[in-house]
């Protein structure tokens, strides 16, 4: 495959029409997942190019929790980014008796939401507890804060690296939710503040990103064993009409290592992201791909190694979102996606890394 030729390129954005992002109106048929390849209504929109070099926004930044990013996701609007993590290890939040070890909150599906500005700066911090193992998160701006979607409920399962040891089991979510970022709370998934979401009966492993040039969510979830990706009006899911606008199976082929790391969505396209850290047997520049899956055809359209950040020390890919530097040009788009990294050779604990792509072909 053709890879990246750098980190680093001249930051410029790549203005299009509103047309060429697909934000027009959509086709008037919903679609409606019936396990075939792909069914859609979606307009015709330009793609990211994957072959155009990354550009570096954000390099090796602490968050809240010392583990690896798990997601993140933009507030345009505000100008915030929010991160998910995996509680710490050995911290004891309000209301609880004991500090959890690491391996509990990751069984029992405890995240941590950091803030920040775009510089980096953390500017708040939620704890979600019992939601699930943060794969994706969405963020809807609400005057100065926003409301999150996010995996909730979550359910316990073995964790396919280690699927002999109850002790290394995770916590998958079983529903979205969605509810108001609320800074320095806790939030246990049985509270009344969050509104839940069932788009598929009888799917789980559920998680969600958004589409915010479109107003769009897109909700991956297992049903029968296969994953798939379902597109849905933000507005019409948020009332409780779940009616899929478009529909594509997972690719076979991301169900084996290296494993699925995070997607989002932009007008025609879904983004797919794999990979796992380096080690002694995936040395730099590693083995991160990104996808694009055509929503109207469930085609791969490209699938390219990434070689944004390949300088970070570990580098284990953790999410894409989609990111709107500027809202009066909503047409001008980047493609984000993010790292976790050691701190330094001798410490181990985790930093962030976020890198871009803005070119449309």
């Amino acid at each position: 495959m053709a890879s990246e030729v750098g980190d680093i390129k001249r930051r410029q954005l790549f203005k299009w029409s509103a047309g060429a992002l697909g934000i027009s109106a959509l086709g008037t048929a919903g679609i409606v997942a019936t396990g075939g390849a792909a069914s859609a209504a979606v307009d015709a929109s330009k793609r990211f190019d994957l072959t155009d070099p990354s550009t570096e926004l954000l390099r090796e930044i602490w968050l809240n929790e010392l583990r690896v990013l798990q997601s993140f996701s933009f507030d345009n609007t505000n100008k915030h980014l929010y991160t998910v993590s995996i509680i710490n290890g050995g911290r004891q939040l309000p209301g609880e008796t004991r500090a959890y070890t690491g391996d509990e909150r990751a069984k029992y599906g405890d995240l941590c939401v950091t803030r920040l500005d775009l510089t980096g700066a953390i500017i708040g911090r939620m704890f979600l507890k019992g939601f699930g193992h943060g794969v994706s998160i969405a963020v809807e701006p609400s005057g100065n804060s926003a409301y999150l979607w996010t995996e909730t409920e979550s359910v316990e399962a073995p964790d396919p690296n280690y699927p002999s040891d109850p002790s290394k089991n995770i916590g998958w979510g079983s529903k979205i939710g969605r509810f108001e970022f609320a800074n320095g709370t806790v939030l246990t998934n049985d509270s009344h503040k969050i509104t839940k979401h069932t788009p598929v009966a009888g799917a789980d492993r559920t998680t969600i990103a958004i589409d915010p040039v479109n107003s769009r969510l897109v909700v991956r979830y297992r049903l029968s064993g296969a994953f798939h990706f379902g597109l849905y009006d933000l507005a019409a899911f948020r009332s409780g009409t779940y009616t899929q606008l478009a529909h594509v199976l997972q690719p076979t082929d991301i169900a084996s290592p290296p494993p699925f790391q995070g997607f989002t969505s932009l007008g025609q396209y879904l983004y797919l992201l794999e990979g796992s850290a380096y080690s002694t047997g995936n040395p730099a520049p590693g083995n991160t791909y990104q996808s694009v899956i055509n929503w109207n055809t469930g085609g791969r359209v490209e699938r390219r190694l990434s070689e944004a950040g390949k300088s970070l020390l570990f580098r284990e890919p953790e999410g894409l979102a989609i990111q709107i530097p500027n809202t009066a040009t909503p047409a001008a788009a980047r493609l984000v996606t993010g790292f976790a990294s050691y701190a330094s050779t001798t410490d181990t604990n985790k930093k962030a890394s976020f890198y871009y792509k803005d070119s449309l072909i």
